[in-house]
């Protein structure tokens, strides 16, 4: 048996409480890679917090993410169901069921915001979505992650060209599919752009997608609710005629700019334990970069200004 099926006889309460000591641990070691670079990426985001503010709420984001993490794998070792019963309040609902009517199809745009694992069950409600997966490492996690998702009703495709073409295909006939399209692409696969006010390198598969088929664009996020009783669903809608540019850097930048208002609603809940911007022009990867490199690089580059056209 694979042993991440523990997790399914454990209560989710139970998990949660472990994945906060993790996190208060994590929290007293600054050296930790994780510490590391949330740190950076707090510094690039967000320069006019002052040293107590980013502190405060990096503290958070460790607790967010850890929690996160948990979470997931607890949705993995479940049934779908139990992931729905999780769910207690939908957010704009209408805007969801609306880009579901597309007769283009529709794509859900996903950022590492919240506890997104767990909203997939619930999404796959509606239909049968085309994903494109990216196996994880170590066979025992994979094996363990594709049977949770398995349990769905998605079509699970490669992260390839021809992934590409099942969800075109997909889109095409009028059905959706799930993007998370705020992880660091392949230079051959993106563009540079800004997010949160730095240019980096990021993923037009999205973008393509939209501007060949003209599919409904719908924002999805899944938080955690303060009371800890499950977990809310909000839902965005991102008809900004710039993420339809067949130009990929006006229409990249205008999903970050989307992705970055959804973000914003709920900040400390975001992914910032991922490494967003290692691929940044004249300075290449911050996370390596010397403190007054990085410094005199923050002090200038929230001077750019957006791209116009969008």
């Amino acid at each position: 048996m694979n042993p991440y099926h523990i997790f399914k006889y454990v209560p989710l309460s139970v998990l949660q409480i472990l994945a906060r000591f993790v996190a208060w641990i994590i929290i007293k070691i600054p050296s930790f890679s994780i510490m590391r670079t949330i740190n950076t990426n707090m510094a690039l985001v967000a320069p006019t917090l002052s040293d107590l503010q980013k502190k405060n709420l990096t503290k958070d984001i460790v607790y967010h993410q850890c929690l996160t993490s948990i979470e997931s794998v607890k949705s993995w070792a479940m049934s779908p169901e139990w992931s729905i019963a999780q769910i207690r309040d939908v957010h704009n609902k209408n805007i969801l069921l609306e880009g579901l009517a597309s007769p283009n199809g529709m794509l859900a745009i996903v950022p590492h915001l919240g506890t997104w694992e767990m909203m997939n069950a619930w999404l796959n409600q509606f239909g049968s979505p085309t994903i494109m997966y990216k196996p994880v490492k170590g066979n025992i996690t994979n094996n363990f992650v594709l049977k949770g998702r398995a349990r769905l009703n998605a079509t699970l495709v490669p992260t390839d060209g021809s992934g590409v073409k099942a969800v075109f295909k997909t889109l095409k006939q009028g059905g959706f599919s799930i993007v998370l399209p705020d992880h660091v692409p392949d230079p051959s696969g993106g563009v540079v752009v800004p997010f949160f006010g730095i240019k980096t390198l990021t993923s037009t598969l999205a973008s393509k997608l939209a501007s060949k088929t003209k599919c409904a664009l719908v924002g999805l996020s899944c938080i955690r609710r303060e009371d800890g009783q499950g977990f809310d669903i909000y839902c965005y809608k991102l008809d900004d005629p710039a993420l339809y540019n067949r130009n990929a850097e006006i229409a990249a930048y205008a999903l970050n700019q989307a992705m970055q208002r959804m973000i914003e609603d709920e900040f400390s809940h975001y992914m910032w334990g991922y490494r967003r911007f290692k691929r940044v022009p004249n300075l290449g990867n911050p996370y390596n970069a010397e403190q007054s490199e990085l410094a005199a690089f923050i002090q200038t580059s929230h001077n750019n200004t957006p791209l116009s056209g969008e």
